[in-house]
């Protein structure tokens, strides 16, 4: 009873909702215009998001809490001797890979052009500002971090490279490079797995690539802007000298190369959205155009293209006003958007057509509203409600965050848009058709004796239907009433159907199974730039081992007790280290001393003895002492100690699967220890982030359902729809991953929608179905495919090909966003056209006789009488 009075009061209210507009057209046609101008002139405050890793990186996880704490313990101008690229990467830095095309980098011709680019990266001046009596030559030497001989840090490889090229001068032997790592000439140990690359065996014989890193110091204000400058003029440094030397390949990347990137995307997807715009226009053109050129509405399928676009400018500029940055991930902003607003208009159209013509305006567009908006709404609410929690702050990434909200106000404002600008542009529309006026120039249509004395093209252009039903008028009805409704709802193509649904399952379920995550941030940039160049060069040449992970002992340890020094031994035992531990205890071993010293002995002979010895001065970055009292010697508070393991091809996959071993190793240790590396930040609790949103998601459509059921709709309906969700959201998630599209922020994001999507196409011929009464289930499909179908199938028309020149766009991020649009138009088509159809055919909901709630069974059965009155056809209806 509840359900029936509820669904009565909203279908009265939204009656009496399109009566008010009907008789205010002008100002709700106007007020929106004028809004989406003032917005819209908001754009000078247009601003671009630059921290990339708080968009693509988990917001809340353990691997940012150690970071903090690791930057606090060791900063990078803690190190005065060697720098890490993998491990320590301040702000702002310029490193580029060099490759050879033939031979090794180590030949004396290319040794000798790598050391000659390096004098010249060192010599390179920019000026700041660029005009003016205050400008200022900085060099890298006026930027660089500096060692503790006040000289700038470079890379090992390059003094190693210089010893080689000193010996090949002076005619010495050359020295020996060991691989990965090395012993300079100084005696100290150098890792340089991650400077060289291409090497086979553990004799550096010859190398396929190099990199090389130049860290800056930028502590902002006038020195990071200058660090800036300095990176662009790096990247321009290396082009000209490629120029040079063909025989090398370069690769650069800089601090800011994954902003530019990421962002690039966006202004390569300008021209492709478009042209997105003008197919879909001229798709929605003949969508809405008939044979009667009275009853065609080309200007109102237009109409709502701009009913769209206002709804997006006017979104972008509360952005504007309230702050709001713009990232890459908002190109799929306008394709939620298009898909809500076209299954509006073309349902609202729909519903036009089935009214009766001798009615005022007024009280079809009230017939309209009181038919279309409800199931409008509902799914309005449907995509708010994903969207809402999706952005809530239980989700853990950023990106998905700030889209959900972004798409959320942008379909709130869509809705608000279509039932003021676009239902008054219906009214001016239905004006002209009852002015017998031509549907696209708008003039008078003449009487049929007038047009037979015209030329054929004129009668041609003029055409219009005086003694025949009008609503077999539009090609798409006409082919789903005569051929697609009785094809699909035919005995023997059921079995088919049903077939095809379980290939469908299990493709999908294949798929599913092999689903994962996309943790790369260079997965969602641009093509063909520099961080996906760099990417694969590293890739390709520096994956045998992994990036530096840095083992810390952030609490004081007992380093003196022999079953201390074995278990951390044991920690780092199978990987290449770096270890003043290690080489402390073979100090001693070395020297005949005890490795198990009391506390005093062994903190005095570490620091008195074995670091003030040149082969081991560089351990001092690596401890930090706390101090006990007068007299005493200090303890050890916190140490480091360098990591790398011998990686495959997975690397990423390995390194997360060696994240959380180290990890449970750690909290069985009674040694306090993290390890870290900036990488950590995008892997750890990447895909309970990631996956998250789209629980939530979707418990929350659940929830909407299910308490809609009790209150609104019948509650099989809730059921058809919420299963019809879950299957076509299993079907896109399943097939994406079979056409190569991993689950990250990007794909979650089509996923989402996806659901708001799935529920405006399958949602209304769900509710026409079920409120059909007292005749056969295919009776009723087949009404319904004809009600709600076509309104469909003219919205997945139009949404798929508008996605078609977002195809073209070089660009991963919108490869990732065309594929998973695309599978998610395909499978909602299957389920809509397809599935439901056949399904309905034999499964609940009954259709027992009686009426129910206020659906398009409750409209009365009318004959109509036709009759002519010299410019029109009027309807004389009497009711049967």
């Amino acid at each position: 009873m509840l359900r029936q009075v509820l669904h009565a009061g909203l279908r009265t209210s939204f009656h009496a909702l399109g009566r008010f507009v009907a008789s205010h057209p002008v100002f709700f046609a106007s007020a929106p215009v004028l809004l989406s101008i003032l917005l819209g002139s908001s754009f000078s405050r247009y601003r671009v998001e630059e921290d990339v890793e708080s968009l693509l990186a988990p917001k809340h996880s353990l691997a940012k809490i150690e970071g903090n704490l690791v930057d606090s313990l060791f900063p990078v101008n803690r190190s005065k001797h060697a720098l890490y690229s993998d491990l320590q990467t301040p702000g702002r830095y310029g490193r580029v890979i060099i490759t050879t095309r033939k031979g090794s980098v180590m030949d004396p011709v290319h040794l000798d052009a790598i050391l000659k680019l390096h004098r010249r990266i060192y010599q390179m001046q920019v000026t700041v500002p660029a005009t003016g009596f205050n400008s200022f030559n900085y060099s890298f030497s006026n930027l660089c971090l500096l060692d503790d001989k006040n000289v700038c840090i470079i890379d090992d490889i390059i003094r190693a490279m210089e010893e080689i090229q000193s010996a090949r001068n002076s005619n010495r032997s050359v020295p020996v490079l060991r691989y990965p790592i090395t012993q300079l000439a100084d005696g100290r140990q150098a890792y340089i797995g991650h400077q060289m690359g291409g090497v086979q065996g553990w004799g550096v014989r010859s190398a396929r690539a190099l990199q090389l890193t130049y860290y800056l110091q930028a502590p902002g204000g006038l020195m990071d802007r200058v660090a800036s400058q300095w990176e662009k003029a790096f990247c321009a440094e290396l082009q000209h000298f490629a120029e040079l030397h063909p025989k090398l390949g370069f690769y650069p990347s800089t601090s800011s190369s994954l902003r530019t990137d990421f962002q690039f995307s966006s202004v390569l997807a300008r021209r492709p959205l478009l042209a997105s715009l003008g197919v879909c226009g001229v798709l929605v053109v003949l969508c809405c155009s008939m044979r009667d050129c009275v009853r065609s509405k080309p200007w109102l399928g237009l109409l709502a293209l701009l009913s769209i676009t206002l709804s997006g400018l006017t979104a972008a500029g509360i952005l504007n006003l309230t702050g709001a940055t713009y990232n890459s991930t908002y190109l799929g902003i306008p394709f939620v958007m298009l898909g809500h607003g076209l299954f509006g208009s073309f349902e609202m159209l729909s519903s036009w057509r089935r009214t009766r013509e001798d009615q005022h305006v007024k009280e079809r567009v009230a017939s309209v509203f009181e038919d279309v908006m409800l199931r409008f709404s509902g799914s309005t609410m449907i995509h708010l409600m994903t969207l809402g929690l999706a952005a809530s702050p239980l989700t853990n990434m950023e990106a998905v965050r700030l889209f959900c909200r972004t798409a959320a106000l942008a379909v709130t404002i869509s809705y608000v848009y279509m039932l003021s600008f676009y239902s008054s542009c219906l009214v001016f529309t239905g004006y002209l058709e009852t002015g017998y006026r031509h549907g696209c120039f708008c003039r008078r249509v003449p009487k049929p004796d007038r047009l037979d004395s015209k030329p054929a093209w004129y009668r041609c252009l003029m055409y219009t239907r005086y003694q025949e039903e009008t609503q077999d008028s539009h090609l798409l009805l006409g082919c789903v009433r005569r051929c697609y409704g009785d094809w699909i709802t035919n005995t023997y193509v059921k079995p088919f159907v049903v077939l095809l649904y379980l290939v469908y399952i299990s493709f999908g379920l294949m798929g599913f199974l092999q689903v994962t995550q996309g943790s790369d941030p260079s997965a969602l940039v641009a093509m063909d730039t520099a961080t996906v160049l760099y990417t694969r060069a590293q890739q390709r040449y520096f994956s045998s081992y992994s990036p530096v992970i840095g083992f810390y002992i952030y609490e004081s340890a007992p380093y003196w007790n022999a079953s201390v020094q074995r278990d951390l031994l044991e920690y780092a035992k199978g990987f290449q280290r770096i270890s003043w531990l290690e080489a402390y205890l073979n100090y001693l071993s070395d020297r005949n001393q005890s490795t198990s010293q009391p506390r005093e002995n062994f903190t005095r002979t570490l620091r008195h003895a074995f670091l003030r010895e040149p082969q081991f001065a560089h351990f001092a970055d690596d401890i930090i002492f706390a101090e006990r009292g007068q007299g005493e010697e200090p303890d050890v508070a916190a140490s480091r100690i360098f990591l790398v393991a011998k990686t495959t091809e997975n690397k990423r996959e390995e390194m997360s699967v060696l994240l959380d071993t180290l990890r449970r190793l750690s909290l069985t240790s009674r040694v306090r220890f993290l390890i870290f590396n900036p990488s950590f930040v995008y892997l750890d609790r990447y895909a309970a982030a990631v996956s998250s949103p789209l629980r939530h998601s979707l418990l929350a459509v659940l929830f909407l359902l299910g308490l809609s059921s009790l209150a609104v709709v019948e509650p099989l309906v809730s059921v058809w729809l919420g299963l019809t969700l879950l299957s076509v959201q299993f079907g896109v998630l399943g097939f994406m991953t079979l056409w190569g599209v991993e689950l990250d922020c990007m794909s979650v994001l089509c996923l989402i929608s996806a659901l708001g999507h799935s529920a405006d196409c399958s949602g209304p011929l769900l509710c026409g179905f079920a409120a059909g009464r007292g005749e056969s289930r295919t009776r009723w499909v087949r009404v319904a495919l004809e009600r709600h179908g076509v309104p469909s199938l003219q919205t997945l028309i139009c949404y798929g090909a508008a996605l078609v020149p977002v195809g073209s766009i070089r660009s991963n991020l919108t490869r990732t966003l065309f594929r998973c649009l695309t599978l998610t138009a395909a499978c909602s088509a299957l389920h809509t056209l397809a599935f439901l159809p056949t399904l309905l055919t034999f499964l609940p909901p009954s259709k027992s006789r009686g009426h129910g709630p206020g659906g398009e069974g409750q409209r009365q059965e009318v004959e109509c009488v036709e009759m002519n009155d010299s410019t029109r056809v009027v309807d004389q209806i009497t009711t049967v």
